[in-house]
């Protein structure tokens, strides 16, 4: 009968200490969710911006996209490049956003334009003014597998890295990374 107390404190024992393991793990991953949050919260953001979500859309799929990585990792699912795995599951919750929202008055452009500067003179302003408008028609016209090759290059992704958000080949990336810089280009030189 002695033997009852000691396993039943023993279950207890092993119940508390089994609660504070769970809750340390919970409050790691927490940190380390908000940490990767604190570091890709506007690369992501902007990425989103450059595939044509409006910036209430793409905060909304951001806060989605780090809910789900909260979740993985709760789970114990890989750790590995999980920069890739965000902005993987950004693009694929973007353009699920995007399909389902309707797109007016040439949103996709209007990131590009909001960039200018005060202090040019009059003449150096319209000249941007145009520059702009030339390299906004030149994104708008890539294949949009190009786009988001340039956007994720530019969001300091690695080819290999890329090819996986996008499910496409180490070559695919190559050539179109080599498009769009090579239209890209062509704005500049005029």
């Amino acid at each position: 009968m002695s033997d009852v107390p000691d396993s039943v404190a023993l279950d207890q024992f092993v119940a508390v200490r089994l609660e504070e393991t769970r809750s340390e793990t919970l409050d790691h991953i927490g940190n380390e969710v908000t940490a990767l949050f604190s570091e890709f919260r506007g690369r992501i953001l902007r990425y989103l911006i450059c595939l044509g979500l409006s910036v209430q859309d793409s905060e909304e799929v951001v806060q989605e996209v780090f809910l789900l990585l909260y979740q993985h990792l709760r789970e114990n699912r890989a750790r590995t490049n999980l920069r890739g795995w965000l902005f993987r599951v950004a693009h694929n919750l973007g353009l699920k956003k995007r399909m389902g929202t309707l797109r007016t008055n040439g949103q996709d452009s209007e990131y590009f334009l909001l960039a200018t500067d005060a202090a040019p003179s009059p003449e150096e302003q319209v000249l941007m003014k145009q520059q702009q408008k030339r390299l906004s028609a030149v994104l708008g016209a890539l294949p949009e597998q190009d786009r988001s090759c340039l956007y994720l290059r530019a969001e300091g992704l690695r080819y290999r890295e890329i090819a996986e958000v996008l499910s496409i080949s180490l070559g695919s990336v190559a050539q179109s990374l080599a498009r769009a810089v090579k239209r890209l280009n062509h704005v500049y030189q005029q």
